[in-house]
């Protein structure tokens, strides 16, 4: 089984030290999370990793929805580059098509601009036509080692039921990462069918116009590592 690891959402410094306070093993940095989160600026990025020394993977996505045009790309291809930079080292990004299939050329060309950096694909899997499909579609994308997903584009409540009917994700070759709507009462359901890393914003949080909490990070440590 595989060592759990416990992903923190974080938008400033002050939370990226918090959650490494509380005992997170990576944050995944954003903006704007009035649109489901944004790219950061590298500025920020550049004083989270003199800040903290855990793992930041940052979000390459220009605004709310999966799809992007070839504008869109380019300045995702640019903002890559800037970022690493700044000193990211990991990344969250994907794309679909607007017919909800994995838009594999948007994708390849950020995969190409992060050059060899371990990824993640973010949730845009919960709102592909066939998230089976989705997951197939991308496993084999160089770099990518994690897949964030709740099961459901609505979240784990609904979705969680869905990851323990599947009996691919396990053998797939990226880790599940679950998360999107994540309650305390999750983590051992999700322990339960094999998952054994987490991925929490809200949670740890009083609301997004807050920081966040140590001790909140710290409840959902202990509850993966029981």
């Amino acid at each position: 089984m595989r060592t759990p690891l416990l992903e923190i959402i974080a938008l400033t410094t002050e939370d990226a030290r918090a959650a490494e306070r509380g005992g997170a093993d990576r944050l995944e940095v954003v903006a704007d999370m009035s649109r489901d989160g944004t790219t950061p600026d590298a500025a920020l990025v550049a004083e989270m990793r003199a800040a903290v020394s855990i793992p930041l993977r940052v979000m390459l996505r220009g605004g709310a929805g999966f799809t992007a045009d070839e504008a869109e790309v380019e300045r995702m291809v640019e903002a890559a580059r800037a970022l690493r930079a700044a000193g990211a080292e990991e990344f969250v990004f994907g794309f679909l098509t607007p017919d909800g299939e994995v838009d594999l050329a948007a994708t390849s060309a950020v995969v190409d601009a992060v050059d060899g950096c371990p990824w993640t694909f973010h949730r845009a899997v919960d709102h592909a036509g066939d998230a089976r499909k989705a997951w197939a579609d991308v496993a084999g994308l160089p770099g990518l080692d994690t897949v964030l997903t709740a099961g459901s584009a609505s979240g784990l409540c609904d979705g969680l039921p869905v990851l323990a009917a599947r009996t691919d994700w396990p053998v797939a070759g990226p880790r599940l990462l679950a998360g999107g709507g994540l309650r305390h009462d999750h983590v051992p359901a999700l322990r339960a069918i094999g998952v054994t890393a987490i991925h929490a914003g809200g949670l740890v949080r009083r609301s997004w116009d807050h920081p966040v909490e140590a001790d909140r990070v710290r409840v959902l440590r202990s509850l993966l590592d029981a």
